[in-house]
Protein backbone atom coordinates (compact mmCIF):
# COMPACT_ATOMS: atom_id res chain seq x y z
CA UNK A 1 0.00 0.00 0.00
CA UNK A 2 2.84 2.19 1.11
CA UNK A 3 4.39 1.81 -3.07
CA UNK A 4 1.26 2.64 -4.35
CA UNK A 5 1.19 5.66 -2.71
CA UNK A 6 4.29 7.08 -3.18
CA UNK A 7 4.84 10.49 -4.21
CA UNK A 8 1.28 11.38 -2.70
CA UNK A 9 2.77 14.40 -0.69
CA UNK A 10 4.29 16.20 -3.54
CA UNK A 11 1.52 15.56 -6.08
CA UNK A 12 -0.29 17.47 -3.25
CA UNK A 13 1.88 19.98 -3.36
CA UNK A 14 2.06 20.16 -7.07
CA UNK A 15 -1.71 20.61 -7.30
CA UNK A 16 -2.37 23.57 -4.37
CA UNK A 17 0.42 25.46 -6.05
CA UNK A 18 -1.70 25.24 -9.98
CA UNK A 19 -4.28 25.97 -7.80
CA UNK A 20 -2.89 28.65 -5.81
CA UNK A 21 -5.83 31.60 -7.31
CA UNK A 22 -8.96 29.10 -8.31
CA UNK A 23 -9.16 27.22 -4.79
CA UNK A 24 -8.68 30.60 -2.88
CA UNK A 25 -11.13 32.16 -5.34
CA UNK A 26 -14.00 29.29 -4.75
CA UNK A 27 -13.53 29.83 -0.88
CA UNK A 28 -14.07 33.21 -0.52
CA UNK A 29 -16.39 33.19 -2.98
CA UNK A 30 -18.48 30.81 -1.20
CA UNK A 31 -17.83 32.77 2.42
CA UNK A 32 -18.61 36.14 1.00
CA UNK A 33 -21.66 35.02 -0.38
CA UNK A 34 -22.45 33.24 2.65
CA UNK A 35 -22.00 36.61 4.58
CA UNK A 36 -23.59 38.61 2.20
CA UNK A 37 -26.93 37.08 2.59
CA UNK A 38 -27.35 36.88 6.58
CA UNK A 39 -26.23 40.61 6.68
CA UNK A 40 -28.85 41.55 4.62
CA UNK A 41 -31.72 39.07 6.00
CA UNK A 42 -32.22 41.10 8.85
CA UNK A 43 -33.09 43.92 6.66
CA UNK A 44 -35.70 41.92 4.56
CA UNK A 45 -37.42 40.45 7.40
CA UNK A 46 -37.51 42.68 10.21
CA UNK A 47 -39.98 40.60 12.33
CA UNK A 48 -40.80 37.12 13.27
CA UNK A 49 -44.14 38.27 11.08
CA UNK A 50 -43.11 39.17 7.82
CA UNK A 51 -40.65 35.93 8.20
CA UNK A 52 -43.71 33.59 8.35
CA UNK A 53 -45.42 35.48 5.54
CA UNK A 54 -42.76 35.17 3.29
CA UNK A 55 -41.89 31.64 4.36
CA UNK A 56 -45.35 30.26 3.65
CA UNK A 57 -45.69 32.41 0.38
CA UNK A 58 -42.83 30.11 -0.91
CA UNK A 59 -43.59 26.97 0.33
CA UNK A 60 -47.11 27.63 -1.20
CA UNK A 61 -45.34 27.90 -4.35
CA UNK A 62 -44.38 24.42 -5.99
CA UNK A 63 -41.92 25.86 -8.34
CA UNK A 64 -39.57 27.55 -5.75
CA UNK A 65 -40.31 24.50 -3.24
CA UNK A 66 -39.00 22.49 -6.86
CA UNK A 67 -36.40 24.54 -7.12
CA UNK A 68 -35.02 25.57 -3.55
CA UNK A 69 -36.62 23.47 -1.20
CA UNK A 70 -38.65 23.76 1.93
CA UNK A 71 -38.45 26.23 4.82
CA UNK A 72 -38.89 24.30 7.63
CA UNK A 73 -39.11 26.64 10.21
CA UNK A 74 -41.20 29.72 8.96
CA UNK A 75 -39.62 32.13 12.00
CA UNK A 76 -36.56 31.31 11.48
CA UNK A 77 -34.48 34.12 9.75
CA UNK A 78 -31.50 31.50 8.57
CA UNK A 79 -33.82 29.13 7.53
CA UNK A 80 -35.59 31.77 4.82
CA UNK A 81 -32.58 33.72 4.22
CA UNK A 82 -30.32 30.82 3.02
CA UNK A 83 -33.24 28.61 0.89
CA UNK A 84 -31.33 29.02 -2.12
CA UNK A 85 -27.83 27.61 -0.64
CA UNK A 86 -28.99 24.64 0.86
CA UNK A 87 -29.85 23.01 -2.76
CA UNK A 88 -29.08 25.22 -5.68
CA UNK A 89 -25.90 26.81 -4.01
CA UNK A 90 -24.83 23.06 -2.81
CA UNK A 91 -25.14 21.50 -6.27
CA UNK A 92 -22.76 24.34 -7.34
CA UNK A 93 -20.08 23.16 -4.77
CA UNK A 94 -20.44 19.50 -6.03
CA UNK A 95 -19.79 20.69 -9.70
CA UNK A 96 -16.49 22.85 -8.46
CA UNK A 97 -15.66 19.67 -6.34
CA UNK A 98 -16.42 17.08 -9.29
CA UNK A 99 -14.14 19.82 -11.76
CA UNK A 100 -11.54 19.98 -9.27
CA UNK A 101 -11.01 15.98 -8.91
CA UNK A 102 -11.10 15.28 -12.35
CA UNK A 103 -8.46 18.08 -13.02
CA UNK A 104 -5.94 16.33 -10.96
CA UNK A 105 -6.51 13.40 -12.39
CA UNK A 106 -8.67 12.22 -15.66
CA UNK A 107 -7.23 15.58 -17.26
CA UNK A 108 -3.81 14.73 -16.22
CA UNK A 109 -3.91 11.37 -17.70
CA UNK A 110 -5.11 12.39 -20.56
CA UNK A 111 -2.61 15.20 -21.71
CA UNK A 112 0.34 12.94 -20.75
CA UNK A 113 1.01 14.83 -17.23
CA UNK A 114 0.90 11.72 -14.93
CA UNK A 115 2.85 9.59 -17.43
CA UNK A 116 5.50 11.97 -17.37
CA UNK A 117 5.72 12.09 -13.42
CA UNK A 118 5.38 8.40 -13.47
CA UNK A 119 8.96 8.17 -14.86
CA UNK A 120 9.90 8.83 -11.05
CA UNK A 121 8.76 7.13 -7.97
CA UNK A 122 5.28 7.81 -8.48
CA UNK A 123 3.04 5.14 -6.79
CA UNK A 124 -0.11 4.17 -8.67
CA UNK A 125 -2.93 5.36 -6.31
CA UNK A 126 -0.87 8.94 -5.43
CA UNK A 127 -2.81 10.86 -8.07
CA UNK A 128 -6.28 9.84 -7.08
CA UNK A 129 -5.27 9.69 -3.47
CA UNK A 130 -3.53 13.69 -3.76
CA UNK A 131 -6.69 14.67 -5.73
CA UNK A 132 -9.17 13.56 -3.07
CA UNK A 133 -6.82 15.14 -0.40
CA UNK A 134 -7.25 18.45 -2.06
CA UNK A 135 -10.55 18.11 -2.62
CA UNK A 136 -11.80 16.71 0.92
CA UNK A 137 -9.61 20.14 2.30
CA UNK A 138 -11.46 22.36 -0.20
CA UNK A 139 -14.91 20.83 1.41
CA UNK A 140 -14.11 21.29 4.35
CA UNK A 141 -12.22 25.02 3.95
CA UNK A 142 -15.65 25.98 2.35
CA UNK A 143 -17.61 24.74 5.10
CA UNK A 144 -16.16 26.23 8.05
CA UNK A 145 -15.18 29.82 6.49
CA UNK A 146 -18.67 29.72 5.46
CA UNK A 147 -19.90 28.71 8.79
CA UNK A 148 -17.57 31.77 9.94
CA UNK A 149 -19.15 34.05 7.78
CA UNK A 150 -22.37 33.31 8.50
CA UNK A 151 -22.10 33.86 12.05
CA UNK A 152 -20.23 37.31 11.76
CA UNK A 153 -23.53 38.36 9.37
CA UNK A 154 -25.54 37.88 12.81
CA UNK A 155 -26.82 34.28 12.53
CA UNK A 156 -26.73 32.29 15.24
CA UNK A 157 -23.43 30.01 15.65
CA UNK A 158 -24.73 26.65 16.00
CA UNK A 159 -26.93 27.20 13.16
CA UNK A 160 -24.20 28.59 11.17
CA UNK A 161 -22.25 25.62 12.13
CA UNK A 162 -24.66 22.79 10.83
CA UNK A 163 -24.86 24.98 7.64
CA UNK A 164 -21.35 24.84 6.96
CA UNK A 165 -20.74 21.27 8.04
CA UNK A 166 -23.48 20.46 5.58
CA UNK A 167 -21.88 22.26 2.29
CA UNK A 168 -18.34 20.61 3.86
CA UNK A 169 -20.21 16.54 3.78
CA UNK A 170 -21.98 17.26 0.91
CA UNK A 171 -18.54 18.46 -1.54
CA UNK A 172 -17.00 15.94 -0.02
CA UNK A 173 -19.74 12.89 -1.55
CA UNK A 174 -19.25 14.30 -4.83
CA UNK A 175 -15.43 14.36 -4.83
CA UNK A 176 -16.11 10.54 -4.11
CA UNK A 177 -18.38 10.47 -6.85
CA UNK A 178 -15.77 12.21 -9.54
CA UNK A 179 -13.15 10.15 -8.12
CA UNK A 180 -15.32 6.83 -9.04
CA UNK A 181 -16.35 8.81 -12.33
CA UNK A 182 -12.59 9.44 -13.35
CA UNK A 183 -11.96 5.44 -13.17
CA UNK A 184 -14.69 4.67 -15.43
CA UNK A 185 -14.28 7.02 -18.18
CA UNK A 186 -11.06 7.60 -20.76
CA UNK A 187 -11.39 10.74 -20.98
CA UNK A 188 -12.06 14.12 -18.74
CA UNK A 189 -14.89 15.16 -20.65
CA UNK A 190 -16.95 11.90 -20.15
CA UNK A 191 -15.92 11.88 -16.27
CA UNK A 192 -17.37 15.69 -16.05
CA UNK A 193 -20.58 14.70 -17.70
CA UNK A 194 -20.93 11.79 -15.79
CA UNK A 195 -20.56 13.43 -12.52
CA UNK A 196 -22.70 16.51 -13.42
CA UNK A 197 -25.44 13.67 -14.61
CA UNK A 198 -25.18 12.13 -10.85
CA UNK A 199 -25.51 15.59 -9.37
CA UNK A 200 -28.45 16.46 -12.03
CA UNK A 201 -30.33 13.01 -10.90
CA UNK A 202 -29.95 13.99 -6.91
CA UNK A 203 -31.06 17.44 -7.25
CA UNK A 204 -34.36 15.86 -9.74
CA UNK A 205 -35.10 13.73 -7.12
CA UNK A 206 -34.63 16.32 -4.07
CA UNK A 207 -36.98 17.70 -5.94
CA UNK A 208 -39.74 15.35 -6.72
CA UNK A 209 -39.38 14.62 -2.89
CA UNK A 210 -39.81 17.83 -1.83
CA UNK A 211 -42.84 18.16 -3.51
CA UNK A 212 -44.62 15.51 -2.15
CA UNK A 213 -46.72 16.39 1.08
CA UNK A 214 -46.27 16.56 3.73
CA UNK A 215 -42.82 16.21 2.52
CA UNK A 216 -40.24 14.98 1.81
CA UNK A 217 -40.69 11.69 0.34
CA UNK A 218 -38.33 8.77 0.60
CA UNK A 219 -36.75 10.29 -3.00
CA UNK A 220 -35.27 13.31 -0.65
CA UNK A 221 -33.76 10.83 1.50
CA UNK A 222 -32.04 8.84 -1.72
CA UNK A 223 -30.40 12.05 -2.69
CA UNK A 224 -26.87 13.75 -1.23
CA UNK A 225 -28.69 17.50 -1.63
CA UNK A 226 -31.81 15.92 -0.33
CA UNK A 227 -29.54 14.99 2.82
CA UNK A 228 -27.94 18.95 2.95
CA UNK A 229 -31.36 20.15 3.33
CA UNK A 230 -32.64 17.42 5.20
CA UNK A 231 -29.84 18.94 8.17
CA UNK A 232 -31.88 21.66 8.69
CA UNK A 233 -30.04 24.07 9.78
CA UNK A 234 -31.00 26.82 11.90
CA UNK A 235 -34.31 24.76 11.96
CA UNK A 236 -33.69 22.18 14.25
CA UNK A 237 -30.06 21.47 13.52
CA UNK A 238 -30.11 17.50 12.89
CA UNK A 239 -26.47 16.81 13.58
CA UNK A 240 -27.19 12.84 12.67
CA UNK A 241 -27.90 13.45 9.19
CA UNK A 242 -23.90 14.58 8.71
CA UNK A 243 -23.32 10.54 9.21
CA UNK A 244 -24.93 10.16 5.30
CA UNK A 245 -22.71 12.01 2.96
CA UNK A 246 -20.14 10.94 4.92
CA UNK A 247 -20.70 7.45 5.07
CA UNK A 248 -21.44 7.73 1.63
CA UNK A 249 -17.51 8.81 1.54
CA UNK A 250 -16.78 5.79 2.98
CA UNK A 251 -18.20 3.50 0.86
CA UNK A 252 -16.99 5.00 -2.58
CA UNK A 253 -13.23 6.50 -2.26
CA UNK A 254 -12.49 2.86 -1.31
CA UNK A 255 -14.03 1.61 -4.72
CA UNK A 256 -12.52 4.01 -6.64
CA UNK A 257 -9.18 2.78 -5.67
CA UNK A 258 -10.19 -0.26 -6.14
CA UNK A 259 -11.26 0.33 -9.82
CA UNK A 260 -7.93 2.17 -10.39
CA UNK A 261 -6.26 -0.67 -9.67
CA UNK A 262 -8.05 -2.71 -12.22
CA UNK A 263 -7.22 -0.06 -15.44
CA UNK A 264 -3.92 0.92 -17.26
CA UNK A 265 -2.90 4.61 -17.22
CA UNK A 266 -4.82 6.96 -19.82
CA UNK A 267 -7.60 3.94 -19.92
CA UNK A 268 -11.47 3.64 -18.29
CA UNK A 269 -13.01 0.77 -17.41
CA UNK A 270 -15.90 1.80 -19.51
CA UNK A 271 -14.96 1.56 -23.48
CA UNK A 272 -15.71 4.58 -25.65
CA UNK A 273 -17.61 3.56 -29.07
CA UNK A 274 -15.67 3.65 -32.06
CA UNK A 275 -16.45 6.18 -34.38
CA UNK A 276 -17.65 5.07 -38.15
CA UNK A 277 -15.12 3.57 -40.12
CA UNK A 278 -15.63 6.05 -43.09
CA UNK A 279 -15.69 9.62 -41.62
CA UNK A 280 -18.21 12.78 -42.90
CA UNK A 281 -16.72 15.95 -41.80
CA UNK A 282 -16.15 18.12 -44.72
CA UNK A 283 -14.10 20.73 -42.98
CA UNK A 284 -13.19 22.94 -39.80
CA UNK A 285 -16.15 24.05 -39.43
CA UNK A 286 -18.02 20.46 -39.43
CA UNK A 287 -15.61 19.71 -36.84
CA UNK A 288 -15.84 22.22 -34.20
CA UNK A 289 -19.43 21.35 -34.52
CA UNK A 290 -19.01 17.75 -34.39
CA UNK A 291 -16.69 18.45 -30.74
CA UNK A 292 -18.81 21.45 -29.46
CA UNK A 293 -22.41 20.29 -30.37
CA UNK A 294 -23.37 17.77 -27.11
CA UNK A 295 -22.07 20.06 -25.14
CA UNK A 296 -24.04 23.21 -26.01
CA UNK A 297 -27.20 20.27 -26.69
CA UNK A 298 -27.24 20.07 -22.54
CA UNK A 299 -26.58 23.81 -22.23
CA UNK A 300 -29.92 24.35 -24.00
CA UNK A 301 -31.93 21.76 -22.66
CA UNK A 302 -30.81 23.16 -18.96
CA UNK A 303 -31.50 26.92 -20.62
CA UNK A 304 -35.03 25.86 -21.65
CA UNK A 305 -36.20 24.03 -18.38
CA UNK A 306 -35.21 26.95 -16.19
CA UNK A 307 -36.42 29.57 -17.95
CA UNK A 308 -40.01 27.72 -18.11
CA UNK A 309 -39.85 27.20 -14.53
CA UNK A 310 -38.20 31.17 -13.29
CA UNK A 311 -41.16 32.53 -16.02
CA UNK A 312 -43.67 30.08 -14.30
CA UNK A 313 -42.88 32.27 -10.80
CA UNK A 314 -44.05 35.53 -12.12
CA UNK A 315 -47.54 35.13 -10.61
CA UNK A 316 -46.34 34.54 -7.21
CA UNK A 317 -43.67 37.71 -6.82
CA UNK A 318 -46.33 40.26 -4.99
CA UNK A 319 -46.81 37.81 -2.34
CA UNK A 320 -43.11 37.54 -1.90
CA UNK A 321 -42.83 41.12 -0.72
CA UNK A 322 -45.00 40.72 2.39
CA UNK A 323 -43.72 44.12 4.04
CA UNK A 324 -45.69 47.10 3.59
CA UNK A 325 -42.74 49.55 2.88
CA UNK A 326 -41.36 46.98 0.13
CA UNK A 327 -45.46 47.43 -1.41
CA UNK A 328 -45.25 50.96 -1.30
CA UNK A 329 -42.13 50.83 -2.89
CA UNK A 330 -43.64 48.71 -5.72
CA UNK A 331 -46.38 51.19 -6.05
CA UNK A 332 -44.22 54.11 -6.47
CA UNK A 333 -42.46 52.15 -9.16
CA UNK A 334 -45.53 51.46 -11.21
CA UNK A 335 -47.52 48.76 -9.28
CA UNK A 336 -47.57 44.83 -10.04
CA UNK A 337 -46.32 45.50 -13.88
CA UNK A 338 -43.05 46.96 -12.38
CA UNK A 339 -42.69 44.04 -10.11
CA UNK A 340 -42.86 41.44 -12.48
CA UNK A 341 -40.72 43.57 -14.95
CA UNK A 342 -38.28 43.62 -12.36
CA UNK A 343 -37.88 40.37 -11.78
CA UNK A 344 -38.00 39.27 -14.74
CA UNK A 345 -35.08 41.81 -15.41
CA UNK A 346 -33.10 39.94 -12.54
CA UNK A 347 -33.76 36.62 -13.61
CA UNK A 348 -32.81 37.01 -17.65
CA UNK A 349 -29.52 39.16 -16.24
CA UNK A 350 -28.70 35.34 -14.24
CA UNK A 351 -29.35 33.51 -17.47
CA UNK A 352 -27.03 36.19 -19.38
CA UNK A 353 -23.88 35.49 -16.79
CA UNK A 354 -24.49 32.00 -17.28
CA UNK A 355 -24.70 32.52 -21.24
CA UNK A 356 -21.26 34.36 -21.07
CA UNK A 357 -19.97 31.10 -18.79
CA UNK A 358 -21.14 29.09 -21.81
CA UNK A 359 -19.00 31.49 -24.06
CA UNK A 360 -15.88 31.01 -22.14
CA UNK A 361 -16.06 27.26 -22.37
CA UNK A 362 -16.57 27.23 -26.01
CA UNK A 363 -13.96 29.98 -26.78
CA UNK A 364 -11.97 27.86 -24.57
CA UNK A 365 -11.72 24.96 -26.42
CA UNK A 366 -9.00 26.55 -28.63
CA UNK A 367 -6.65 26.04 -25.64
CA UNK A 368 -7.86 22.33 -25.73
CA UNK A 369 -7.29 21.11 -28.97
CA UNK A 370 -4.03 23.22 -29.01
CA UNK A 371 -2.64 21.31 -26.21
CA UNK A 372 -4.21 17.96 -27.52
CA UNK A 373 -1.70 18.48 -30.21
CA UNK A 374 -5.03 18.27 -32.94
CA UNK A 375 -4.41 22.30 -34.06
CA UNK A 376 -0.84 20.91 -34.99
CA UNK A 377 -2.34 18.49 -37.33
CA UNK A 378 -4.93 20.83 -38.82
CA UNK A 379 -2.56 23.26 -39.26
CA UNK A 380 -0.29 20.58 -41.27
CA UNK A 381 -3.31 20.82 -43.79
CA UNK A 382 -4.31 23.64 -46.23
CA UNK A 383 -6.20 24.69 -43.16
CA UNK A 384 -5.22 28.52 -41.75
CA UNK A 385 -4.81 29.53 -38.55
CA UNK A 386 -7.74 31.92 -39.12
CA UNK A 387 -10.14 29.41 -40.74
CA UNK A 388 -9.47 27.00 -37.60
CA UNK A 389 -10.00 29.80 -34.77
CA UNK A 390 -13.06 31.35 -36.41
CA UNK A 391 -14.50 27.88 -36.62
CA UNK A 392 -14.57 27.52 -32.76
CA UNK A 393 -15.05 31.36 -31.86
CA UNK A 394 -18.10 31.60 -34.59
CA UNK A 395 -19.48 28.50 -32.88
CA UNK A 396 -19.13 30.02 -29.16
CA UNK A 397 -20.96 33.37 -30.27
CA UNK A 398 -23.68 31.57 -32.28
CA UNK A 399 -24.17 29.26 -29.16
CA UNK A 400 -24.64 32.02 -26.81
CA UNK A 401 -26.65 33.89 -29.26
CA UNK A 402 -29.41 31.03 -29.47
CA UNK A 403 -28.83 30.15 -25.54
CA UNK A 404 -30.33 33.45 -24.97
CA UNK A 405 -32.98 33.34 -27.69
CA UNK A 406 -33.99 30.44 -25.66
CA UNK A 407 -34.05 32.24 -22.81
CA UNK A 408 -35.98 35.04 -23.60
CA UNK A 409 -38.77 32.19 -25.40
CA UNK A 410 -38.62 29.73 -22.07
CA UNK A 411 -39.11 32.49 -19.77
CA UNK A 412 -41.60 34.42 -21.76
CA UNK A 413 -43.63 31.64 -21.92
CA UNK A 414 -43.69 30.47 -18.51
CA UNK A 415 -44.60 33.77 -17.50
CA UNK A 416 -47.17 34.71 -20.14
CA UNK A 417 -48.98 30.91 -19.10
CA UNK A 418 -48.40 32.05 -14.98
CA UNK A 419 -50.55 35.14 -15.35
CA UNK A 420 -52.33 34.92 -19.42
CA UNK A 421 -50.16 37.96 -20.47
CA UNK A 422 -48.79 36.95 -23.80
CA UNK A 423 -47.51 40.26 -24.42
CA UNK A 424 -44.57 38.96 -21.21
CA UNK A 425 -43.20 36.69 -24.32
CA UNK A 426 -42.20 39.94 -26.56
CA UNK A 427 -40.81 41.87 -23.39
CA UNK A 428 -38.25 38.40 -22.06
CA UNK A 429 -37.29 38.59 -25.65
CA UNK A 430 -36.04 41.87 -25.99
CA UNK A 431 -34.22 41.72 -22.77
CA UNK A 432 -32.91 38.49 -23.29
CA UNK A 433 -31.73 39.37 -26.85
CA UNK A 434 -29.90 42.92 -25.09
CA UNK A 435 -27.62 40.80 -22.64
CA UNK A 436 -26.02 39.10 -25.75
CA UNK A 437 -23.18 41.83 -26.48
CA UNK A 438 -21.80 41.41 -23.05
CA UNK A 439 -22.00 37.60 -22.88
CA UNK A 440 -19.94 38.35 -26.15
CA UNK A 441 -17.72 40.43 -24.66
CA UNK A 442 -16.65 37.76 -22.07
CA UNK A 443 -16.47 35.54 -25.26
CA UNK A 444 -13.87 37.68 -26.63
CA UNK A 445 -11.82 38.04 -23.82
CA UNK A 446 -11.14 34.24 -23.77
CA UNK A 447 -9.88 34.27 -27.84
CA UNK A 448 -8.28 37.54 -26.78
CA UNK A 449 -6.08 35.83 -24.09
CA UNK A 450 -5.99 32.76 -25.94
CA UNK A 451 -4.09 34.39 -28.80
CA UNK A 452 -1.22 36.10 -26.54
CA UNK A 453 -0.78 34.26 -22.99
CA UNK A 454 -3.02 30.88 -24.15
CA UNK A 455 -1.56 29.67 -20.84
CA UNK A 456 -3.51 32.15 -18.77
CA UNK A 457 -6.92 30.70 -20.54
CA UNK A 458 -8.28 29.81 -17.26
CA UNK A 459 -7.98 32.93 -16.08
CA UNK A 460 -10.86 33.84 -18.18
CA UNK A 461 -13.01 32.41 -15.20
CA UNK A 462 -11.39 34.19 -12.49
CA UNK A 463 -12.04 37.75 -14.99
CA UNK A 464 -16.19 36.54 -15.22
CA UNK A 465 -16.20 35.93 -11.31
CA UNK A 466 -14.59 39.26 -10.89
CA UNK A 467 -17.84 41.26 -12.90
CA UNK A 468 -20.33 38.98 -11.36
CA UNK A 469 -18.89 39.98 -7.74
CA UNK A 470 -18.79 43.74 -8.90
CA UNK A 471 -22.56 43.02 -9.81
CA UNK A 472 -23.48 41.93 -6.97
CA UNK A 473 -21.54 43.43 -3.74
CA UNK A 474 -20.30 46.73 -5.45
CA UNK A 475 -21.94 48.59 -3.56
CA UNK A 476 -22.07 47.00 -0.58
CA UNK A 477 -18.18 47.08 -0.98
CA UNK A 478 -18.92 50.83 -1.85
CA UNK A 479 -16.24 50.21 -5.30
CA UNK A 480 -15.74 53.41 -7.33
CA UNK A 481 -17.67 53.72 -10.34
CA UNK A 482 -15.52 53.39 -12.69
CA UNK A 483 -14.25 50.07 -11.56
CA UNK A 484 -18.22 48.38 -11.37
CA UNK A 485 -18.20 50.35 -14.81
CA UNK A 486 -15.76 47.90 -16.32
CA UNK A 487 -18.05 45.14 -16.40
CA UNK A 488 -19.88 44.84 -19.46
CA UNK A 489 -22.62 43.32 -17.75
CA UNK A 490 -23.68 46.82 -16.21
CA UNK A 491 -24.15 48.49 -19.50
CA UNK A 492 -26.93 45.76 -20.75
CA UNK A 493 -30.30 47.37 -20.04
CA UNK A 494 -32.76 45.70 -18.01
CA UNK A 495 -36.66 45.67 -18.46
CA UNK A 496 -38.25 47.84 -19.90
CA UNK A 497 -35.28 48.10 -22.78
CA UNK A 498 -36.30 51.34 -24.55
CA UNK A 499 -34.12 53.44 -27.63
CA UNK A 500 -31.95 54.92 -25.39
CA UNK A 501 -30.35 51.51 -24.71
CA UNK A 502 -29.01 51.35 -28.32
CA UNK A 503 -25.44 52.74 -27.70
CA UNK A 504 -24.48 50.74 -24.84
CA UNK A 505 -25.17 47.53 -26.97
CA UNK A 506 -23.34 49.36 -30.06
CA UNK A 507 -20.61 49.85 -27.67
CA UNK A 508 -20.56 46.50 -26.25
CA UNK A 509 -20.73 44.66 -29.39
CA UNK A 510 -17.88 47.49 -30.78
CA UNK A 511 -15.36 46.03 -27.88
CA UNK A 512 -15.99 42.42 -28.42
CA UNK A 513 -15.02 43.25 -32.23
CA UNK A 514 -11.94 44.74 -31.06
CA UNK A 515 -10.94 41.88 -28.49
CA UNK A 516 -11.73 39.51 -31.04
CA UNK A 517 -8.85 41.32 -33.68
CA UNK A 518 -6.50 41.28 -30.84
CA UNK A 519 -6.50 37.82 -30.50
CA UNK A 520 -6.46 36.88 -33.73
CA UNK A 521 -3.74 39.30 -34.44
CA UNK A 522 -1.65 37.65 -31.51
CA UNK A 523 -2.75 34.22 -32.78
CA UNK A 524 -1.25 34.40 -36.18
CA UNK A 525 1.54 35.86 -34.47
CA UNK A 526 2.47 33.55 -32.13
CA UNK A 527 4.17 29.88 -32.15
CA UNK A 528 1.80 26.98 -30.76
CA UNK A 529 2.29 26.81 -27.27
CA UNK A 530 1.87 23.12 -25.42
Amino acid sequence: MRETLAGTGMLVRLGLRRDRWLLPVWVLGFALVAYSTAAAGAGLYPDERSRVEAANALNATASIVAMFGRIYDPSSLGALSLIKYTAFMTAVLAVLMVVLIVRHTRADEESGRLELLGGGRLGRDAPLAAALLIGLAASLAVGLLSAAALTAGGLPATGSLAFGLGWTATGMAFCAVAGVAAQLTASARAANGLSVGVIAVTYGLRAVGDLAEPGPSVLSWLSPIGWNQQIRAFAGDRWWVLVLPVALCILLIPAAFSLRARRDLGAGLRDERPGPAVGSLTGVWALAVRLQHRVWVAWAVAFVVFGVVVGSLIGNVAEMLSSPNAQDMVKLLGGASALQDAFLAAEISVMGLLAAAYGVTAANHLRGEETAGHTEALLGTATTRSRWASSHFAFALAGVTVLMVLTGVSIGVGAALAVQDAGLIGRAMVASLAQIPAAWVLTSVALAVFGWVPRLAGAVWGVLLAFVALGEFGVLWNAPGWLMDLSPFRHSPLLPVGADSVPDLVALTAVAAGLAALGYFGWRRRDLAP
